[in-house]
């Protein structure tokens, strides 16, 4: 089941058929002991509906959270982008630690949702879009659903110093997520694609793409990190870590498209203000 965010409320798409679900709200279900079930309820009462053309981001009250280097080619750009600053060895020690490192990415009004404006920071020289898998996971720390993330991030300001990794990452809209969340009991296959596209003046600038088999750490470690010590009344979002860097040279500029596609989820676009 995927839910669309819409002016009028959710909207539930299954199996090619869309509902509304007017009084179903996406705090309730990250809040659902069991989020599926709730979901599955809003269907059966839901009325006939069509998809939203512009959805807003699947997002409520929840907290936006990241894992870093997760993926071998992250370890590496962070250890290339650090290593003037004597902080490279620090990102090939995370990448084989048992703690992983888990970072505060943003709140609902730091979120961009599909087809408006991610931003790069005004002190920011480089800076690229990292395209990532992410979890939905209720109060309780079950992960139910997903959710395609953009993790905006300033490389040059991280690579300065790894202490600076907030304000590397956390700003006004230096998160994009959408276009829809999808719910399910299942976990998705390792060979799920995560794949990206840079569209600069009409022409692709940069484009990758990975499997989700790629991740060193399981999702169900992720999460579990992530709640140890800490409470999320509402749930949380978790992003996966990226395994797509663009190359040393390039960094977005404002007006630049960018495409994040993982399905069965969907394509998130944003433009870079």
């Amino acid at each position: 089941m995927r839910l669309y965010s819409a002016s009028t409320g959710l909207v539930l798409e299954h199996a090619g058929q869309a509902r509304l679900a007017a009084s179903l709200t996406l705090d309730a279900v990250f809040a659902a002991a069991d989020p599926g079930a709730l979901v599955r309820s809003a269907w059966e009462s839901g009325l006939p509906s069509t998809l939203p053309a512009q959805p807003g981001a699947p997002i409520g009250t929840q907290e936006v959270w990241a894992a870093g280097v997760t993926y071998l080619r992250s370890r590496t750009a962070r250890m290339e982008e650090s290593k003037d600053a004597g902080g490279g060895t620090f990102y090939d020690k995370v990448y084989h630690a048992v703690r992983p490192e888990l970072f505060f990415k943003g709140t609902p009004h730091r979120v961009a949702g599909p087809g408006t404006a991610v931003r790069i920071r005004g002190d920011s020289q480089w800076n690229v879009p990292e395209p990532e898998l992410t979890l939905a996971i209720n109060k309780d720390g079950r992960i139910f659903g997903y959710t395609v993330g953009n993790d905006m991030s300033s490389r040059d300001i991280e690579g300065e110093n790894p202490l600076y990794l907030p304000q590397a990452k956390v700003y006004d809209r230096s998160t994009g997520l959408g276009p829809c969340l999808l719910v399910t009991d299942a976990p998705l296959p390792p060979t799920t694609t995560i794949a990206i596209e840079i569209r600069r003046d009409g022409a692709a600038a940069f484009s990758g793409s990975t499997q989700i088999s790629q991740i060193k750490r399981a999702f169900p470690e992720l999460a579990e990190f992530l709640f140890r010590d800490n409470s999320f009344p509402r749930g949380a979002y978790l992003m996966t870590g990226t395994g797509i860097v663009p190359p040393d040279a390039f960094t977005l500029r404002a007006g630049d498209e960018i495409r994040i596609t993982i399905e069965p989820i969907g394509t998130l676009v944003n433009t870079v203000a």
